[in-house]
């Protein structure tokens, strides 16, 4: 029995990636747990497992008295000599507990243990990878889809985790063993295990989508300063180079708009403004206000950060954009609260 145990758990180890000694340590303690309820759960069982000897033994250890004050703790001397001739009173001795029914106890204790076992270690792995990947872009396959909420089971390596249809890019259809690339938000421990918190439409998706295409922004050459975002529809990205000799902005749009390119094909089609980024208030909204033209920008010092800027007439529904939008998405990539007018208007 005792060479099927060890391995059993040899072949666990192998297969889940379940440490041995945590199994041993896990089944030691249900053992003792188990067997004491035969003792009035007084501690006095133990349990010695030796994997390299293939040996496990479980015991229950009574002091050596002349008169018995309790049947639980206490043995007689002449009985004590019975599993051991240098028993004496005032000493203890180990006796080990009836094979039949350490056997059975064991059988059942073990069969629990190994399934919370693995239960708890592949948990554990799991978070381990989900925490690797925090607040990173990952691969990830579409499994299935709830035609009720819409929602989408997606498998990430050995783990699996939900994408609200919430955080789906709006008109964007998945189909089951579709490859998607999602971002980590959060990951959080709850009683039901693990819990990744995935989107398709939060600014760190398309930030991490930019240093996967743009080897600038990977080597530190480029660096994203800020994104906002409505999913499905438009997004304004402001990048920045302390290099003179290169231009953060081309870098990202690359040859023929290729990188670009390849990031809105895997936004399905969203739009992105790439501007360039200055600690200047007033240049940084000129830019984000792109592709709108502006003629001046003048910052409230009395109720920063705020700025009220003018347009030709002709760019200012350009300039505010469709419901709003150019204007909305300007005012949360600079933190900068927008007033826009156009010229005549000021003018008069």
């Amino acid at each position: 029995m005792n060479t099927e145990f060890f391995e059993a758990v040899k072949l666990l180890e192998k297969e889940k990636g379940i440490p041995a000694e945590y199994l041993y340590e896990k089944i030691q303690t249900a053992l003792v747990v188990a067997l004491r309820k035969d003792y009035n759960g007084k501690d006095i069982v133990f349990c010695d497992i030796k994997p390299e000897k293939n040996d496990m033994k479980i015991y229950v250890r009574k002091n050596v008295v002349d008169e018995i004050v309790d049947e639980d703790t206490d043995i007689l001397l002449d009985a004590a000599k019975n599993y051991s001739k240098r028993a004496k009173v005032g000493g203890t001795i180990d006796i080990p507990i009836e094979p039949k029914k350490f056997g059975r106890i064991a059988a059942q204790t073990v069969k629990h243990v190994v399934r919370q076992g693995i239960k708890d270690a592949e948990r554990t792995q799991v978070m381990k990878e989900f925490n690797s990947r925090q607040q990173e872009l990952v691969t990830a396959k579409v499994q299935m889809i709830d035609n009720r909420t819409g929602n989408a089971t997606l498998e990430i390596g050995r783990a699996e985790a939900i994408l609200p249809k919430g955080e789906q890019v709006p008109g964007e259809e998945l189909h089951v063993d579709d490859l998607i690339k999602v971002y980590v938000v959060e990951v959080i421990d709850t009683e039901k295990g693990p819990k990744a918190m995935i989107s398709r439409t939060h600014p760190g998706l398309v930030k991490r989508l930019f240093e996967t295409e743009v080897p600038e922004i990977y080597d530190g050459d480029v660096e994203i300063k800020a994104v906002s975002r409505e999913a499905g529809s438009r997004t304004k990205i402001a990048v920045y180079s302390k290099n003179e000799d290169i231009d953060p902005v081309g870098s990202c749009i690359g040859p023929k708009g290729a990188r670009v390119g390849s990031i809105v094909d895997s936004l399905n089609g969203e739009k992105i403004d790439i501007v360039r980024y200055s600690e200047n208030i007033a240049d940084f909204v000129k830019e984000a206000l792109a592709p709108a033209e502006v003629i001046s920008v003048e910052v409230d010092s009395e109720n920063p950060p705020a700025c009220r800027v003018v347009v030709p007439d002709e760019q200012l529904s350009l300039a505010i954009g469709n419901k709003g939008q150019n204007a909305r998405l300007a005012a949360k990539l600079t933190g900068c609260k927008i007033d826009i007018k156009a010229e005549s208007g000021v003018e008069e």
